[in-house]
């Protein structure tokens, strides 16, 4: 057993510093990989282990890359280049209203799609919108980091907004129904907070008055696509593409609707985001004659390696009797009431995720829960606690979700530096101000409708 001990832990430690340092730019998913490959072969997890994770792991993961193929069919339409285009008309040359915009654009996204591929989609075409707006690079930060922050912290009104959830949603054995009933008015309120205090704390950073846009980003997109030909695009032909943007936007408004829908009716989700997904490529395949195996291309497969190879280490770390010890510790806390069990659990959550990402935080935390036989709403209430520290409480520091890291790749890649005081300049402020607030909002909210 102490063998087992020592050997979970040096793996994971050792996955997680390299998951950290990336060196040459890997990605997440690799130095994973290879953490899960050693705790399967020293056999800390066995097969039999294998089969549970894979029947936890594989509705979660199926449903998020079908979100995330949507995504990347909308931005084969051209979907977010309009939508950006549309930011820089509604904004009317301020800066202030702008910085609303994009934190709408961003929930919106992670709300429609997921955490990750929101990041994926929305970060380059900000970075696009801020460069064709002629910000000077000290201008762009309080754009693209509030605009991130709002993006991954807006996974925790819906539980299908992020992979990390829908796992811990089957640990639970919650529907992503109750879910939403229970945190989604305590999780949205939390967010408006966390959106107003970045707005206070990033004022004197966010110009007044935006400089005239250089380029018509929408044009630009369309012309180099569809109209290669052409040097300018007549008022009808954007009337005609704004209308055909308005029908696929519905389209994945219902598709998402329909998985709340599916989840009531005990139907798996992930058939219905699957569906969705094969309606959205035939469609873009008739309209615009593009095959789908660009999709196999862009969609980031690495993301469901990452989160299978987490939860076997973290699995390990179960089969070495980590969970075991946190039941003994975390017992006596949560048997002295819910609100004080939503807040230290709330907090234990976000001070793993900020030490070792949210993604084996958030699943220690759930698996450790389910072992102690609590009462379901006890159960459901301090499970969401968890997802507040997991999905906002994380953001402490850059490295304390895999959307963040994401997005720190994206902008070293476009030559973006965001340095760590700038990054904790805001969120030392907002994130446990906001994760305080939204775990009061989730007891009261939970004691209001739910406690009878």
């Amino acid at each position: 057993m102490n063998f087992e001990i020592a050997m979970t832990a040096f793996v994971f430690i050792m996955t997680m510093a390299v998951i950290f340092w990336r060196p040459k730019g890997i990605h997440e998913a690799w130095p994973a990989s290879v953490g899960a490959i050693i705790i399967l072969v020293t056999g800390i997890v066995t097969r039999h282990d294998l089969y549970d994770i894979i029947t936890k792991i594989g509705g979660a993961s199926i449903t998020i890359i079908a979100t995330i193929v949507m995504a990347v069919i909308l931005e084969s339409f051209g979907f977010f280049h309009w939508s950006a285009a549309r930011l820089v008309t509604l904004a009317k040359g301020s800066g202030y209203r702008l910085y609303w915009y994009i934190q709408l654009l961003c929930f919106l996204m992670t709300l429609l799609f997921n955490n990750d591929g929101s990041i994926l989609i929305t970060t380059p075409i900000l970075i696009l919108l801020l460069k064709n707006l002629r910000l000077k690079p000290h201008q762009k930060i309080p754009y693209l980091l509030s605009g991130a922050l709002i993006a991954t912290a807006s996974s925790a009104p819906i539980g299908v907004s992020n992979i990390v959830n829908l796992i811990a949603l089957k640990i639970v054995h919650m529907t992503l129904y109750m879910h939403t009933a229970m945190m989604f008015v305590p999780a949205t309120l939390g967010l408006m907070f966390m959106s107003a205090l970045m707005y206070v704390v990033l004022k004197n950073k966010l110009p007044e008055t935006l400089p005239i846009s250089t380029d018509d980003i929408e044009e630009s997109f369309f012309i180099k696509n569809f109209h290669p030909l052409k040097t300018k695009i007549s008022v009808e032909t954007k009337k005609k593409r704004t209308k055909f943007m308005l029908k696929v936007l519905a389209f994945v408004f219902l598709m998402r609707c329909l998985l709340f829908v599916a989840s009531y009716l005990s139907i798996p989700i992930e058939l219905v985001a699957v569906l969705g997904s094969l309606v959205l490529l035939i469609w873009r395949w008739y309209h615009l004659r593009t095959p789908p195996t660009d999709i196999l291309k862009k969609t980031p497969w690495q993301i469901l390696i990452f989160a299978f190879s987490m939860y076997v280490i973290i699995y390990g770390l179960h089969n070495a009797g980590l969970t075991e010890f946190l039941v003994k510790e975390c017992e006596p806390i949560v048997n002295q009431g819910l609100f004080q069990a939503s807040f230290i659990m709330g907090g234990l959550v976000t001070v793993l995720s900020n030490l070792f990402n949210n993604h084996p935080a958030l699943m220690i935390g759930t698996i450790t829960l389910t072992e102690m036989g609590l009462d379901p709403i006890t159960l459901k209430t301090i499970y969401l606690a968890n997802i507040i520290g997991s999905d906002m409480g994380s953001l402490l520091l850059p490295i304390g979700t895999l959307a963040s890291l994401i997005w720190m790749h994206i902008l070293k890649e476009n030559k973006i530096k965001v340095k760590w005081k700038d990054y904790l300049g805001v969120t030392i402020i907002v994130i446990p101000l906001t994760t305080i607030v939204t775990l009061f909002l989730l007891y009261y909210w939970v004691q209001l409708v739910f406690a009878h």
